[in-house]
């Protein structure tokens, strides 16, 4: 993996789904949903979707998690959860966030009427540094960026501009062919 850059395995903004900011999360679930129904017939290499800002600039991605995040809103008053994602929190330290934030008390029925007037633009993060990576960047960084990060994906730039995505899979795909061409006795 020496050579190999994250671009030589990225798969290009054009190929993956995008919605607009301007959409609401109800179109975002369907386009997840397709996104999920193309992914299990082999159509399609994805299963998350890219948020394009107006002037049509992916600002960020959105995954299945990030939906079912919204509809609690309350999960805002705790920060940015993926800055802590990889620290293993405890069941107990769960348990205990659960009942002082209160979270998930309201019917999810009541959550998914409010969401059907959410913009894909007021849920989306911006990136965080270690969930981006440079176009150019050799592929040993990425993969570290990911272990580390426990990312299933980083958006790949190219200067200010989101170019592609470099997803978990990709990575293990580039790995295991590299494995079976080792000769193993």
């Amino acid at each position: 993996m020496e050579s190999m850059r994250v671009k030589d395995i990225m798969v290009p903004v054009e190929q993956y789904v995008t919605i607009s900011e301007e959409a609401t999360l109800y179109e975002a679930v369907v386009k997840l949903e397709e996104a999920q129904s193309d992914y299990e017939a082999g159509k399609c290499p994805h299963r998350a979707i890219l948020v394009r800002a107006r002037a049509g600039k992916v600002i960020g991605k959105m995954s299945k998690t990030d939906v079912i995040r919204s509809l609690e809103p309350k999960y805002s008053e705790l920060g940015d959860l993926r800055k802590v994602s990889g620290f293993g929190l405890s069941p107990e330290f769960m348990k205990a966030m659960m009942e002082k934030f209160e979270l998930w008390e309201t019917p999810l029925s009541d959550l998914c009427r409010k969401a059907a007037d959410l913009k894909v633009g007021s849920l989306v993060a911006s990136p965080l540094e270690g969930e981006v990576i440079d176009a150019d960047a050799k592929l040993d960084k990425a993969v570290h960026q990911i272990i580390v990060g426990h990312n299933q994906s980083l958006l790949v730039k190219s200067g200010d501009e989101v170019v592609g995505i470099l997803r978990l899979t990709d990575v293990f795909q580039e790995i295991a062919k590299r494995i079976k061409l080792c000769k193993v006795q």
